[in-house]
């Protein structure tokens, strides 16, 4: 069994985060800059058993994309030509660095770490991820 991994993608920094091999949680793993991002999930794929890449979508409240997508869409192209195989998924992650800054606050995290943006933005892969696999169960 594979697992799953998101993608909370920015123009600097991307977020990434992993599920275990049930499919139950997802857990933080690092944050990479945007330009090593395809390098770094070419490597992590080749070295472990990855059954889909979600990716992040920045949504307007209205549902339509944010001006965020014309960044993320050549990544996109770039990713199915160097992992042709590997199914990717688009999901809403519309508000998860609020609930990523939330979730720091109630976890307890002092001031000076809620500042550190790469633990922000793999804890938004998290709650991209956790959504994803909440939303999968329930359309099973």
């Amino acid at each position: 069994m594979g697992r799953l991994l998101a993608v909370d993608y920015g123009r600097k920094r991307c977020g990434i985060a992993v599920s275990d091999t049930l499919k139950i949680c997802a857990n933080p793993l690092t944050t990479v800059r945007a330009c090593d991002l395809l390098q770094f999930l070419k490597d992590y794929c080749a070295a472990n058993e990855v059954e889909r890449i979600i990716v992040g979508l920045p949504k307007q409240m209205d549902g339509s994309d944010s001006e965020s997508c014309r960044y993320i869409n050549p990544f996109l192209k770039s990713l199915a030509k160097e992992l042709p195989d590997m199914p990717v998924v688009r999901y809403d992650e519309r508000f998860t660095s609020c609930l990523a800054h939330r979730a720091m606050i109630d976890g307890g995290l002092h001031k000076m770490a809620r500042r550190d943006k790469n633990l922000v933005d793999a804890i938004a892969a998290s709650i991209i991820l956790n959504d994803y696999m909440s939303s999968h169960d329930a359309a099973l």
